[in-house]
């Protein structure tokens, strides 16, 4: 099945009837699947991705969240696991009797404990096709000698993916695997790794107690309709993350089925993850910022370069994984549910009895599979209006973001002196640097990231291959 074709097969076909005569009301389950969603370009805020008028991208760094996978250890031995154990066990229901729940007769699990992590094919085509794009949105950028990832196997493919969509047939590209180390300090694709003040687990409680909320009544009503399997809260849980996997794997999933599951249901559950990742990774977490900052600084150093040598890239990729991402986001002041209102309490921004459905922070839009984040350099001398030539800008899956206090350029760019101005606020607004937020111990912790300009990076410090899209895998 050609490329195109398979990955068209995403698109979610199920719809909710119209209650009115003139209603558009649609609903995507897809695109509410927090860090489990295929990847798609949210359009938050509805702003054009295009170069402004009389402006032309002249350098770029993007931060990848790896593609998609069969499904991630912790989500599949918590959740998914164990409702696939309990349906092998309970053969005596007759699922072809029960209402919305028959196609449990026939349905085989689409993912086993052996391919937990493992990038999907739809992931590499997706990963490929992000190259594509990239490089039709920089005609005028030379393509990078290098990509840069974390040495996990699913970033890896995910990068040698992406560079065959970027890379031309008289082109290779060294892809350079920057080792997930307990003690590197900031200076890694996975800092948070190296972050003793960091647990992957924080925020589960307060996920939790909505996650009660919300799924309790969910698992009485298929207790009515199957009262011999006992539904459970995890089980629940775990069928909506099977809407989002399986679809990554087989193309589609009946799990996605709005008969099944509603929107206020889709939307709860998203809720619930959104909360996790505010605790764990967002403006719930103090090491938040700190962690995604030296990411930030480095690649707008780059950027801002006016004297880089022959050797500079005009065009950075990094690849890492789920967690970072939303760091980085923090750091740049992105997504942030109280910025305009003055408040200082962020985490009543996100309650655990009630959904805020104004909220900035949803996980849906800022890491998808593929999510991420792009920093961009601007020439704008031929842009009418505006005095200055040098524009910066930010993009999270193509959407472009404001700067918080500045966006004194065409639509949503910000001036070099405004630009440095805002990086001094961002470093100015955490207390500590990476180090000391993160507690650290060990010897030898930085709070830079320096990959991008270390040349013994790829001859010692890291792994450097050569990579060739079109001759080897």
């Amino acid at each position: 099945m050609a490329a195109q074709t398979f990955l068209k097969i995403l698109t979610f076909t199920g719809s909710v009837s119209a209650s009115t005569l003139y209603s558009t009301y649609n609903f995507n389950p897809l695109e509410h699947l927090a860090g489990i969603a295929p990847y798609f370009e949210p359009q938050d805020p509805s702003i054009s991705p295009d170069a402004p008028q009389g402006c032309v991208a002249e350098r770029a760094a993007y931060l990848v969240r790896h593609s998609a996978i069969y499904a991630n250890d912790f989500d599949f031995e918590t959740y998914i696991e164990p409702f696939l154990e309990k349906l092998d066990n309970k053969t005596g229901i007759k699922w072809n009797r029960v209402p919305d729940l028959s196609f449990l007769d026939d349905w085989e699990a689409p993912v086993s404990d052996d391919e937990v992590s493992i990038l999907t094919r739809v992931g590499r085509l997706e990963a490929t096709r992000l190259g594509v794009d990239i490089n039709f949105r920089y005609p005028h950028l030379r393509n990078p000698k290098r990509v840069w990832t974390s040495s996990a196997e699913r970033t890896v493919k995910a990068a040698q993916s992406l560079a065959r969509g970027l890379q031309s047939d008289e082109e290779s590209i060294n892809v350079v695997e920057i080792p997930e180390r307990s003690e590197s300090g900031a200076d890694s694709l996975t800092p948070y790794k190296a972050c003793p003040g960091y647990s992957g687990s924080t925020g589960s409680d307060e996920s939790s107690k909505f996650q009660e909320r919300y799924a309790k009544p969910l698992a009485a009503r298929f207790n009515e309709l199957a009262p011999d399997f006992n539904f459970t809260i995890s089980n629940i849980f775990g069928m909506q993350q099977l809407c989002g996997y399986e679809t990554v794997i087989r193309g589609k999933s009946p799990f996605c089925d709005l008969d099944l599951f509603r929107p206020d249901d889709w939307l709860s559950w998203e809720y619930a993850e959104d909360v996790r990742y505010h605790y764990n990774v967002g403006y719930g977490n103090k090491v938040s910022g700190p962690v995604g900052l030296p990411w930030l600084n480095a690649t707008a150093e780059l950027l801002l370069d006016n004297d880089a040598g022959k050797d500079a890239e005009d065009l950075y990729v990094s690849f890492t994984h789920r967690e970072l991402p939303p760091m980085v986001v923090v750091a740049m002041g992105l997504f942030n549910n109280s910025e305009f209102s003055g408040a200082n309490n962020i985490n009543e921004t996100m309650p655990l009895d009630r959904i805020n459905y104004r909220r900035a922070w949803k996980s849906s839009n800022i890491i998808p599979f593929l999510g991420n984040i792009a920093l961009e350099r601007f020439n704008c001398t031929d842009a009418p209006g505006y005095k200055d030539d040098e524009y910066y800008r930010v993009l999270v899956n193509s959407a472009p973001q404001s700067l918080p206090g500045c966006s004194d350029g065409p639509g949503t760019l910000c001036s070099r002196d405004g630009f440095k101005e805002y990086l001094e606020e961002r470093m100015s607004a955490f207390d500590e640097g990476f180090s000391d937020a993160c507690g650290v111990e060990y010897g030898n912790s930085t709070d830079a990231l320096s990959i991008y300009t270390d040349k013994s990076v790829g001859n010692g410090t890291a792994v450097e291959k050569r990579y060739n899209a079109f001759h080897s895998e």
